[in-house]
């Protein structure tokens, strides 16, 4: 039993340092000579940050009632010295951008969802994130009673880091979608630093049949992955999804294991990093680098996961664990 002062909490939100903030508030745009009432009516119209404010079109902005073109361009010019974006350096689980984990049942891809809902909010003087995590369910895979001996072995309270996790099942498609644009005005009042959703493609299987829907099912596909693209670079946190795999048939027969990530070229371009799980011997899972702008195609045993957390001025490597 730990004692309490060995227990790891998750750090106060007013403790971090201004310089290691997620996001840029858009209140911040009233001390570069924004009127509030035209803030006012930016966070109507779902725009909390300057770093979404920043992925919107003028066109889009103008369409907003009571914003004119001349009252757009001087608060686009107010958010552009507001945001500083940088580089990412480093390797690991970025945030800012989308990893997919692929690969059949039972492979550990919810696993190592699991770990990485603990392992986020392990405290910056630890490596961690400090924050909190956000996790969309589409398979009713998520279980409360997995993530008490993740917290214990990294010597956390389990209660904590349960508090910390806010959880929805999705039920359809268009319900995934509305989770995600409620999630926004979550994350602009807390501390976030993981986005899950396992998995990304489980509802649309499930909701659109045949050849015939084929292309609404992918149109809608891109724009769940647009949105959770948004998400990611807004508010600088980490997705994690997590997507089945559909026979290859036209694979051949000289192909061990004729499978493929669904989703098809739509989810593949959306995505930063692709892993690739499956069963090793055993009790041992394989992870493998399908494809990643940074990193060459390896294969890993049990491999370590590392987190990766981009700042506006410097970017820090996160926890190493085991899954």
């Amino acid at each position: 039993m730990l004692r309490p002062e060995e227990q790891l909490q998750l750090v106060e939100r007013d403790e971090i340092d201004d310089e290691d903030d997620l996001f840029e508030a858009i209140d911040k745009l009233t001390s570069h000579g924004i009127n509030a009432g035209d803030v006012k009516k930016l966070q109507d119209a779902g725009i909390y940050t300057c770093n979404g404010l920043m992925m919107h079109t003028k066109k889009s902005l103008t369409g907003i009632k009571g914003l004119s073109e001349a009252k757009v361009d001087k608060i686009c010019e107010a958010a552009e010295k507001i945001v500083n974006y940088g580089y990412i350096t480093g390797s690991g689980i970025e945030t800012s951008a989308i990893t997919e984990a692929f690969g059949e049942f039972r492979c550990g891809k919810t696993q190592l969802a699991h770990t990485l809902c603990v392992s986020t909010q392990l405290p910056t003087n630890m490596r961690g994130g400090n924050g909190k995590v956000a996790y969309i369910d589409t398979e009713g895979t998520f279980r409360p009673d997995r993530i008490v001996p993740i917290a214990e072995r990294f010597g956390m309270d389990a209660g904590a880091v349960l508090d910390n996790i806010i959880y929805a099942r999705a039920y359809t498609y268009e319900h995934q979608y509305n989770l995600l644009l409620g999630l926004a005005a979550k994350m602009s009042e807390e501390p976030f630093r993981l986005l899950v959703v396992d998995s990304v493609i489980a509802l649309f299987r499930v909701d659109f049949t045949g050849r015939g829907e084929l292309a609404e099912r992918q149109q809608k596909l891109a724009q769940m992955l647009s949105r959770l693209i948004k998400i990611a670079e807004e508010f600088n946190v980490a997705v994690y999804m997590t997507n089945q795999v559909i026979a290859d048939p036209g694979g051949g027969v000289f192909i061990s294991d004729p499978k493929k990530p669904a989703g098809g070229h739509v989810l593949a371009h959306a995505a930063t990093i692709r892993l690739m799980f499956r069963k090793g011997k055993g009790e041992q899972r394989v992870c493998k680098v399908f494809d990643a702008p940074n990193l060459p195609e390896a294969e890993a045993i049990s491999f370590p996961v590392q987190l990766l957390v981009y700042f506006p001025i410097s970017s820090t490597n996160l926890t190493t664990s085991e899954f």
